[in-house]
């Protein structure tokens, strides 16, 4: 068994040296209006409690915060550069966030905890053997009827990648992002009713918005 402090990960910006160009990139890019579509979809509402997972920097998480004040805000990444990124960024904004270092797999949280899991360009960074594991932790800490949203890329299958998207990401982690597969680990993970609720167009090629039920 591999130990957490032996665990490796695929940074935010893909590289550990690229850290500090991630957030101006994505930006620049139209993932901020992306992350507001996202948030629209879940529907937030006073007193939930939402777990972003794969938080890197903390941009979704204080955006959360910063829309919705009055629900409680918990991110977790593995990434302690990214986390301490993260609180600067909350703290600069004035909420009040819990960031947890941690993996997506193996959640420290208490079962049914969370009204809302949401995962923002996160997915296709988890190896194939990892993402099943994740939507089944995802599963568990979602309370019943509790929802998770995931706005990522697109797989090959829709034939619309910008050639960014190549260049950012490998085609074989790409090829794990197709929706049919999305779909068939989310079931086999217990959540229901997958969807794939929504399709934008941005500057690296399509994104994709998904929501299943715990």
């Amino acid at each position: 068994m591999v130990s957490e402090s032996t665990r490796t990960y695929l940074p935010a910006a893909g590289y550990a040296w690229s850290l500090p160009l991630y957030d101006p990139i994505v930006k620049l890019l139209g993932g901020d209006k992306a992350r507001m579509v996202l948030l629209d979809h879940a529907a937030l509402q006073p007193g939930y409690r939402v777990l972003d997972i794969g938080c890197g920097t903390g941009t979704l998480a204080t955006l959360i915060k910063r829309v919705h004040p009055d629900v409680e805000v918990v991110g977790i990444d593995p990434d302690p550069k990214a986390l301490a990124r993260a609180r600067r960024k909350a703290a600069k904004a004035a909420v009040s966030i819990q960031f947890d270092q941690g993996f997506g797999d193996d959640l420290p949280y208490a079962e049914a905890s969370f009204d809302r899991v949401l995962s923002s360009f996160m997915f296709h960074h988890l190896p194939p053997d990892e993402k099943g594991k994740t939507l089944r932790a995802v599963r568990r800490v979602l309370k019943p009827g509790g929802r998770f949203h995931m706005l990522d890329f697109e797989g090959p299958e829709s034939g619309s990648h910008g050639v960014l998207a190549h260049l950012l990401h490998s085609s074989k982690r790409l090829k794990e992002n197709t929706e049919s597969r999305v779909f068939s680990l989310m079931r086999q993970s217990g959540l229901a009713d997958p969807r794939k609720v929504d399709r934008r167009a941005m500057l690296f090629g399509h994104i994709a918005y998904f929501r299943a039920v715990g």
